[in-house]
């Protein structure tokens, strides 16, 4: 063998070691995104700030909306392209040539597009919670597993890097020692309070397709755009958004799995003048074996902690951690050794974050660290830190509550049978019927 053959194969082996070593991120993966609405571009351009990626589908029932993500889009993305535009996500999945597929629809509409994605090739990046009945949960996560393809769900706090650190330095360190009750809490003023007239919908708005599977609610401004979480028609209320998020962080945290009984109580105790049907006023108790974890929103009145009007408190013989997306406090229950530290900006490193219209600031670096992860685990063809399954747990979980409140009493969870022990009238819950021509999962032959 010549010298010139001779390093041109120590060449092709070396770029093929690099290669292998930097994995399949070295190449450029194509993404669709349906819902481009306001968490949904946010994902999407946090994604494009950390990896190679052709964004070449937006799927959107607003056109509005649609037409003005590709143009933001076209703006961020390296190649300048803008993304080809769909109103039906049938149609952009049926093309079969994307890698990834983002989903940041209302709550009512992720079950149907997360499983038709996985079933088109692509791994999907699924906003919380993953579904608005615990039957649509066990369909997601059967279908990701029978298919092989990765699920994060996007429950950041998992990638927040200051709760990171909490959870590495504080709670798994022993500073807390034994943990005997956890606090999750949500005072928010975010329930709608106001009753405006139903209408016409928009010209710019499918709006039969917007309520797919969901019962059929006459328009008006609280529906769309953002405000849909007023009602339970589409979503799980204040716990299925908020409390998800705390009660996700807090087993995550203490690496918890199922609970055993769920309990919850409250309803409209304070403004029933609105049209939102939502709890204004809840508190739930998740147990888990000998550890409960004791939910609480209201949104009226004040925090009882100004500094924490969301977020998580746990109370260890040795001393108490308060979490949130903004900071944590680690208080010794004697002498010194507090700890506080606040959530990381990263604006130096992504300065766009300071102009980005509606962008959460505080939480732009777990967006970013949680799409690295989910990255990382389609690399290793792995699960990635919010598996679906750690999902259908969380979103489960806060749905049991809901039920719970609904029926008054206490439900008690197989996890190994997913469902109710011992309550026929519980059990029927956990599906709800699709409205026509939409077929249920849990029901597809």
């Amino acid at each position: 063998m010549d010298r010139r053959a001779l390093l041109g194969g120590a060449a092709t082996a070396l770029t093929g070691a690099v290669a292998e070593a930097q994995g399949l991120n070295s190449r450029v993966r194509r993404v669709g995104l349906i819902g481009c609405g306001w968490y949904g571009k946010c994902d999407l351009l946090r994604l494009i700030q950390v990896a190679p990626v052709e964004v070449v589908s937006l799927c959107d029932v607003d056109s509005k909306m649609l037409s003005e993500a590709g143009q933001i889009v076209a703006g961020r993305q390296k190649s300048g392209r803008t993304p080809r535009l769909y109103s039906d996500y049938r149609k952009m999945l049926a093309e079969k040539d994307l890698d990834i597929v983002l989903i940041a629809t209302p709550d009512h509409w992720h079950a149907l597009p997360m499983i038709a994605a996985v079933e088109a090739g692509a791994d999907v990046y699924v906003q919380k919670p993953i579904s608005v009945d615990i039957a649509e949960g066990q369909a997601m996560l059967a279908a990701a597993r029978k298919h092989g393809r990765v699920v994060q769900v996007g429950t950041q706090r998992r990638s927040t890097p200051h709760l990171i650190e909490a959870r590495n330095d504080i709670v798994k360190s022993g500073k807390l020692g034994q943990i005997h009750h956890v606090e999750i809490y949500c005072y928010y003023h975010m329930r709608a309070r106001e009753n405006p007239m139903d209408a016409t919908p928009p010209a710019n708005l499918d709006y039969e397709m917007w309520t797919g599977p969901a019962p059929m609610r006459p328009y008006n401004s609280l529906v769309h755009p953002r405000r849909w979480r007023a009602f339970t028609e589409y979503g799980n209320g204040i716990v299925g958004d908020m409390c998800i998020h705390m009660l996700d962080m807090v087993r995550w945290t203490l690496d918890l799995g199922w609970p055993t009984r769920v309990t919850s109580s409250g309803g409209i105790l304070v403004d029933p003048g609105s049209k939102a049907n939502i709890s204004d006023t809840q508190i739930a108790t998740f147990d888990f074996d000998k550890l409960p974890i004791v939910w609480t929103h209201r949104s009226w009145g004040e925090a009882p902690d100004k500094k924490y009007p969301w977020g998580a408190t746990l109370y260890g013989d040795k001393g108490t951690l308060k979490m949130s997306v903004m900071s944590y406090d680690f208080t010794p229950v004697s002498g010194p050794g507090a700890i506080h530290k606040d959530v990381t900006y990263e604006f130096e490193q992504y300065p766009e974050d300071r102009t980005e219209q509606d962008l959460e600031r505080h939480v732009a670096p777990a967006i970013r660290g949680h799409m690295r992860d989910f990255l990382k685990a389609i690399d290793a063809r792995s699960r990635p830190v919010a598996d679906i399954e750690q999902g259908h747990i969380s979103t489960t979980s806060c749905i049991l509550a809901n039920h719970s409140m609904k029926l008054g009493r206490s439900l008690t969870w197989d996890a190994e049978r997913q469902r109710v022990v011992d309550d026929s009238e519980a059990n029927k819950l956990l599906l709800r019927p699709y409205r026509k021509p939409w077929i249920h999962p849990a029901r597809r032959g």
